[in-house]
């Protein structure tokens, strides 16, 4: 048994930075560092009565280590990861202690037993259990007398040497590639010549269905969504899942974590029947399925259209079929096949849909549906300003810095838009519009709009004062004849005010100038990937892990991701994550909708995915109502490529659930 607590020691650091501000060298990143977890070490005893020991320190975060052996000897201090101690004893029972450290200084410390004897392990006991989650996965433990470590030896042919080894009392787990019976062997080593040996044959099992349900649907509009079976949409009328001329040992429908999904067992083909309610799937682009299987290569999907006349002994009808690989076995695989592969199929009268599975096998399919980008434009957003694409005409836009006036406007078609015809070239602000709005000295901001003339010229787009001294940051854009989406990013380093200004000025040349769309944000735009859960946990994980998907929850329509903490601990212990690029040196804003049933804190941030785990985080009151929330965070000591925005949620109980979640550079 191990005994764990950390202690946060006091660091002492010098830093030379001739060429920084204060503010350069502040050092609150340091608090985010994690203190090692999981402290343990594992032992390899002399057998040869020498009392000789090998110990090997380790811990998830942890750059060295002290050892102290449990007797009266000194330990052993700055043992570098990866590296071990050894130190001989005489026989007797001993509590070891580690402290691992990590790059700051904190330390966790844990303490577990050593037996040392030169006496056979006596009362060996042995547990092999079959992992309830991991397929052909065996998890071993055992306990002995006057034993310190053991061998686990897989039992399979071939290997003669022991896959994994443990010290006594731990767990250790193997998987095997191939279920089945095994004469497994298991041997307890001391400090002792002899060893004890237990044998058994243990029948390795293969978890044969799904234990969770596949990711839920995004939240789509019913026009843009034709679902054949489904719980998350509304289905279309289906005769049969399977047809009196299907190929198979049983269909039937089971539930998976509160999930429906169709079973196929033993499945060689099949057929799924709306003959009663042909499916016109003519204006949809995809089609959709989620499959899990544990013993079939291929999966075949195919449409059969009776092309407006009936079955007719299949003398009209149209059909195609596509294949796609199973690339995992034993895990959710998701397919999005555009209808346009399904060569020659019209998709506006689908009777029939055709299943196949090779080799024969069992198939779980959930989610088959068809469905289209969405038809309805969302609604846009402007960021920071008021009244970004004109549609409210003149509103908030202005000729210069007067109140009092009104940027010209005009209509065409229903669109809204602004509109100046420069006759004379002159100065850049002779000609000018814009709109007060406040800027934030220091923040950088990203300036996006649509532009088009009647000839090729250039405009100056920009923030900047709307007084003396004018300072501003503008850029100058070539607009074409042609409508286009321009975007520059625009620096407040040197100025800002509550009532600065986005900037077009437009007097240096002669043609007309149109512009719509116009927005402005503060960074570089956000960088989160479905940030608003309505793809469900897609690009969200679990801690680190990448085989993970952040569990989510559907309300009203809305999807979100949702986590209900039943009991405090380390903040860690309940995460989600985003993985995604952080550029050493920028500053982020990470903006998020949050609530739960309590009053309860959370921890958002930025920082790496790996050792050293270094990162910027904050705490964050949440509340019962739902609220946005922002935060600054700055990357000045970290950066990579697969770095992770970071909710850790475990220290408090309660639910946490996130919504809107956006992360944009400064």
């Amino acid at each position: 048994m191990k005994k764990i607590k950390i202690i946060y020691k006091a660091l002492i650091l010098l830093l030379i930075i001739n060429a920084c501000t204060e503010e350069d060298r502040s050092l609150d990143f340091l608090d985010t560092i994690a203190a090692p977890t999981n402290v343990a070490a594992s032992y390899n005893l002399s057998q040869d009565n020498s009392g000789l020991v090998t110990i090997l320190p380790t811990a998830d975060g942890g750059s060295y280590f002290d050892v102290s052996f449990g007797d009266a000897t000194p330990e052993e201090k700055g043992i570098e990861a990866g590296k071990s101690a050894q130190h001989t004893y005489v026989e007797g029972t001993y509590t070891i202690k580690i402290v691992a450290y990590n790059t700051k200084g904190d330390t966790t410390e844990a303490t577990q037993e050593l037996v040392v004897s030169f006496k056979a392990p006596e009362n060996l006991e042995v547990t092999l259990e079959n992992d309830v989650a991991v397929s052909k996965q065996v998890n071993v433990t055992a306990t002995a007398d006057y034993a310190a470590t053991f061998e686990f030896y897989s039992g399979e042919d071939g290997v003669t040497q022991p896959v994994l080894t443990g010290n006594i009392g731990d767990v250790i787990s193997y998987q095997y590639p191939t279920a089945g019976t095994y004469s497994v062997k298991v041997i307890a080593k001391g400090g002792a010549v002899e060893t004890t040996t237990y044998t058994a044959d243990f029948e390795v099992t293969e978890i044969l269905v799904p234990i969770v349900a596949a990711q839920k649907p995004a939240t789509r509009d019913a026009a843009d969504v034709i679902s054949i079976f489904s719980d998350k949409y509304t289905q279309t009328t289906v005769d049969s899942f399977t047809t009196d001329w299907s190929s198979l040992a049983l269909q039937e429908v089971i539930t998976v974590d509160a999930d429906n999904v169709l079973a196929y067992r033993d499945l060689n083909y099949a057929g799924i029947i709306t003959e009663a309610s042909p499916i016109d799937a003519s204006s949809m682009e995809f089609v959709h399925f989620d499959i899990w299987t544990t013993n079939v290569d291929t999966f075949k999907l195919k449409f059969v259209d009776f092309n407006g006349t009936g079955y007719n002994d299949g003398a009209d009808n149209i059909e195609f079929e596509v294949e796609n690989t199973i690339t995992e076995k034993g895990k959710w695989l998701s397919f999005n096949i555009p209808l346009s592969e399904f060569t020659g199929v019209p998709f506006s009268d689908i009777n029939q849909i055709v299943i196949a599975a090779a080799p024969q096998g069992t198939v779980f399919l959930d989610n088959l549906y068809f469905y289209k980008a969405s038809t309805n434009t969302p609604a846009f957003d402007d960021g920071l300003l008021i009244n970004g694409d004109f549609e409210n005409g003149s509103d908030a836009w202005l000729i210069g810095i007067d109140d009092s006036s009104s940027a010209p406007v005009v209509t065409d078609a229903g669109n809204t838009y602004y509109s100046v015809n420069v006759t004379a070239a002159g100065q850049p602000y002779d000609v000018n519009t814009s709109q007060k709005v406040e800027i934030i000295q220091g923040n950088t901001y990203t300036l996006t709009f649509d532009a088009w003339s009647d000839v090729n010229r250039p405009i100056l787009a920009g923030i900047g004062l709307s007084a003396d001294p004018w300072s501003n940051d503008s850029k100058t854009v070539d607009i074409t004849t042609t409508k286009a989406t321009y975007s520059v990013t625009l620096s407040a380093a040197e100025f800002g005010a509550s009532n600065a200004r986005v900037i077009f000025d437009l007097g240096a040349a002669v043609g007309m100038v149109n512009l719509d769309n116009v927005s402005l944000i503060i960074g570089t735009g956000n960088i989160i990937v479905n940030g608003d859960f309505e793809n469900g946990s897609d690009a969200w994980l679990i801690g680190v892990d990448d085989t993970t998907s952040a569990p989510v929850a559907t309300d009203g329509g809305n999807t979100y991701y949702s986590v209900n903490v039943t009991a405090a601990g380390n903040s860690y212990d309940v995460n989600a994550s985003q993985k995604l690029e952080i550029i050493q040196g920028s500053t982020y804003t990470l903006t998020f909708d949050a609530w739960s049933d309590v009053n309860r804190p959370i921890i958002a941030g930025i920082g790496l995915s790996a050792d050293p785990w270094s990162n910027d985080s904050k705490t964050v009151e949440i509340t019962p109502t739902r609220t946005t929330y922002s935060v600054t965070l700055s990357a000045a000591e970290f950066g990579a490529s697969d770095a992770r925005v970071i909710f850790d949620l475990g220290a408090a109980v309660g639910m946490v659930n996130l919504d809107d979640v956006s992360l944009s550079s400064n």
